[in-house]
Formats: structure tokens, C-alpha cells, sequence
């Protein structure tokens, strides 16, 4: 199992670009060094150099690498054994065999095609994987769409069923959900509705691309005050019954609310 550590605000950083590394480790909870999509052809040999050397923390960085139908695992793999890297993040991951060629390696697998989703439970069930995050623009290329979202900015039904998909798989093996992106940078209330509804919804982190993004993301992660409150008064309320349903503040609690209560506690401690 990886050492690894994340916050709720995941941040990508170009591979080939090293004098962003420590801004966007400082800016974030966890930066993820990019060897993928930010990263141009020519470029992929830089990047893996820069990524070998980098003087980030291992604990709190991860190394995408390239899908493996790239033919780039082994070079890939290298750079992020040079650095250091306990975990990796593999996009387009549709495969258990997928996750077998990143041994030694803890995984965050990148569901994002339409294989991915449809066998996102038996890849969660790979004890080598730590977390999943789903891609809503990669997916949706894989169909032979054009865009995730329709004009008001909200995600497409297929979409939404694929990011229910991984949530559902992850949680189901007991292992982490990572939000997808949000392309829309300079919408920072959007980022903010969204992410408080990936933390609603029980999704562990969110990823973004741009560090505007962190702290709306940061916000919506963090119960408030009020949450707070509730939650231990209703978790002081429940010590006072033998169990079973009771009523407080003119509520029915039950097992379930009692663990709505108990996880927005446990992300006011993180």
C-alpha cells in the first residue's frame, strides 16, 4: 500500500515545465507531474528528465505517466522510479492487465474510456490501486462525442453515469475518488459548486489544472462551522440512546445519518 498522502485540491503540472514544480506544490495538496496530455511528443524525454530530478516531496506528488497503448510504460515507469514516486496515476486505465504492468508502483487509475467505466469495478478490486479519478473529455472522445457538457455548462448524461460509475466502483472496493477537471478556469464559482457537490456526494479529492481552482476546492472540502455543529450534536445525541432511530432537533437519525455526521467530522480533522 503507497505512503501516499492527498488533500482535497489536486493540482497538474506540466512534466516538461520544472521551474513550475515547487509553485504548484506550494499552491497545492498534492501536485501530479505530468507526462500525458500537457506534454507534446517532443517533449516527453524532457519531461521524464525534469520529473527524475525533481526535489518534490514523494508523499505528496504523483507521476501521470502515458496510457499504455502509448508504448511509453517503460521510459514512463523509469523517471518516476528515479524520482522517487510511490504513486503513479495511469490514464485510459481499462484493464486489470493494465495495472499489472505498473508493478511496484501504487496506482490511481484514470477511467476515461468507455471500457474503463464499463469495468471500473474490477479495476477498483486491484490491490495495487489506491484511488480512481474519471476524465469527462477523454470519455466522451472514446464514444465519438464532441463535448462532456451542453450549453449551460452542466455535464451530459453520459457523463454524469460515468462519474456515478467510478464513485460507485471505487467506494465499493473501499478505495478513494478523485473528481474530474474542470476545464472552465476562470469560472470560479462553478469550480466551487461543483467540487462542494463532489464532497456531498462522498468523492475524496478533485483534480484541476490550474491553481485558481485550489482554493474554492479547498473551501468546498472543509465542512463549515455550521456542519460542524450539527454533526456534534448529533453524534452527542446518539451517545445518550441505546441505538436504534431517535429524534433530534425534529429529525429522524438513524445508522446512516449518524455516518453523514461521523464523515463530515472526519474531513473537519483533516
Amino acid at each position: 500500500m503507497s505512503d501516499f498522502t492527498f488533500g482535497p485540491a489536486m493540482l497538474f503540472c506540466p512534466g516538461d515545465r520544472p521551474d513550475r514544480f515547487e509553485k504548484a506544490a506550494e499552491r497545492s495538496d498534492t501536485v501530479i507531474l505530468d507526462l500525458e496530455d500537457a506534454v507534446g511528443p517532443d517533449k516527453k524525454a524532457d519531461a521524464r528528465s525534469a520529473i527524475a530530478s525533481a526535489a518534490l516531496d514523494p508523499a505528496r506528488t504523483v507521476v501521470r505517466i502515458n496510457a499504455i497503448e502509448a508504448g511509453m510504460l517503460a521510459d514512463d515507469l523509469e523517471a518516476a522510479r528515479a524520482f522517487g514516486a510511490t504513486t503513479i496515476m495511469l490514464p485510459k486505465a481499462e484493464r486489470v492487465a493494465d495495472i499489472d504492468l505498473c508493478e511496484g508502483f501504487s496506482v490511481i487509475a484514470l477511467v476515461e474510456t468507455a471500457l474503463g467505466v464499463a469495468d471500473v469495478r474490477a479495476i477498483a478490486a486491484h490491490p495495487s490501486v489506491v484511488a480512481l479519478m474519471w476524465g469527462a473529455e477523454d470519455l466522451v472522445a472514446s464514444l465519438g462525442g464532441t463535448s462532456s457538457r451542453n450549453k449551460a455548462g452542466e455535464y451530459r448524461d453520459i457523463a454524469r453515469f460515468a462519474r456515478a460509475s467510478m464513485l460507485l466502483g471505487a467506494k465499493a472496493q473501499g478505495k478513494a475518488a478523485i473528481d474530474s477537471i474542470r476545464t472552465d478556469i476562470a469560472d470560479t464559482d462553478g469550480a466551487l459548486a461543483e467540487a462542494q457537490d463532489a464532497a456531498a456526494s462522498g468523492f475524496d479529492a478533485k483534480a484541476c489544472i490550474h491553481p485558481s481552482h485550489v482554493a474554492p476546492y479547498r473551501e468546498a472540502f472543509a465542512p463549515s462551522a455550521d456542519d460542524v455543529a450539527w454533526a456534534v450534536s448529533v453524534l452527542e445525541a446518539a451517545e445518550a440512546h441505546a441505538g436504534g432511530v431517535f429524534n433530534h432537533q425534529g429529525r429522524m437519525i438513524d445508522e446512516p445519518i449518524l455516518r453523514h455526521a461521523r464523515a463530515v467530522m472526519s474531513r473537519a480533522s483533516n
